[in-house]
């Protein structure tokens, strides 16, 4: 039960354009009202992570689901808050959490967060956990932090907790060697920047307070993710270049091992994606793999009928499904 059948969606006009669907939300979507609880927790290495939490809307629940976001998001992005109310609105908890160096405040330490940073996703699991409020936890994860829960859930399957039941993940560059490449020349460089802003600021900010880590002058001249990466992203975390930060990062490699039922949902129009992040043969040997990959969607896009977003749909029903929801 691997490769799903083609998902009967279809965006109205004119959001069958991958790029469109893509630059909408964060552009015209209206941020879902909400309430979150916001909370701080230490990481093992001396940092903190910090996490919004959204309480159900249907009463005292003992599940919960962990959102993660995506490259130079946080926990107050749209896409994530509109996942949230779904969550809440189906009677779960939801918290959502912000990587190292995406929040208000600074983080403690040089090191900021990568695509295959998996440890503070654990963090945030058994932080939530032993509050003693939760039986079922799910992941849900966009981009990015899809590739992190698929890592997670593959890479040390005996680390995840039991009471990780599923996780619903959506516009995942499972290869991100290739996604790199179509990101950094995608739509005139359009998307590169929006990432880069973010990525500077960063560098600049640690090079003040880090500065036998950080160089900020080598900025200069970088028109790529793999060119930020070969400068910053890959020595600080310990690899040796971009490419080996995207070959040992890459959720791919690590598909075989992921033992709870995960939904990966790419759309086959997404413009960060290629074809190597549809990994059909995994889903093919793996049971718990389930591939959708619907003709439409752009990135972190599907836009649905009436100020509906698809993705949302898709996930509640998952869920429903996973958890036996009535």
């Amino acid at each position: 039960m691997p490769v799903l059948p083609t998902p009967d969606y279809r965006p109205p006009f004119p959001f069958c354009s991958g790029n469109l669907a893509t630059l909408y939300p964060p552009l015209l979507r209206r941020a879902p009202a909400c309430s979150p609880r916001p909370t701080r927790m230490d990481t093992p290495d001396g940092d903190f992570l910090d996490m919004d939490v959204h309480r159900s809307r249907i009463g005292t629940t003992r599940r919960l689901a962990i959102i993660s976001h995506g490259l130079e998001g946080n926990s107050r992005k749209k896409y994530v808050l509109g996942m949230a109310a779904m969550v809440t609105a189906l009677g779960l908890d939801a918290a959502c959490w912000t990587q190292r160096g995406c929040g208000l405040e600074p983080n403690r330490l040089p090191r900021l967060y990568h695509s295959g940073e998996t440890g503070d996703l654990h963090t945030v699991i058994t932080h939530c956990l032993g509050t003693g409020a939760y039986d079922e936890v799910v992941l849900i994860g966009f981009s990015m932090g899809g590739n992190q829960i698929l890592k997670y859930l593959g890479e040390e399957p005996d680390r995840v907790p039991p009471q990780v039941k599923g996780a619903a993940i959506f516009s995942v560059p499972c290869d991100l060697s290739s996604a790199e490449r179509v990101i950094s020349r995608a739509a005139l460089g359009i998307y590169l920047e929006y990432f880069m802003r973010g990525l500077r600021a960063k560098v600049r900010a640690k090079a003040r307070e880090f500065p036998d880590i950080y160089d900020a002058s080598r900025l200069k001249g970088i028109d790529s993710l793999r060119a930020f990466d070969d400068r910053y992203t890959a020595p600080v975390n310990g690899f040796a270049d971009a490419e080996d930060y995207y070959a040992r990062s890459s959720c791919a490699r690590v598909l075989d091992g992921v033992r709870v039922p995960a939904l990966l949902v790419n759309a086959r129009n997404d413009p960060f994606l290629t074809s190597r992040c549809l990994p059909v043969a995994q889903a093919r040997r793996n049971p718990s793999l389930l591939l959708e990959m619907p003709r439409f969607g752009g990135h972190v896009g599907f836009v649905g009928q009436s100020g509906t977003y698809w993705s949302e749909t898709r996930a509640r029903q998952f869920l429903v499904e996973l958890l036996g929801l009535g």
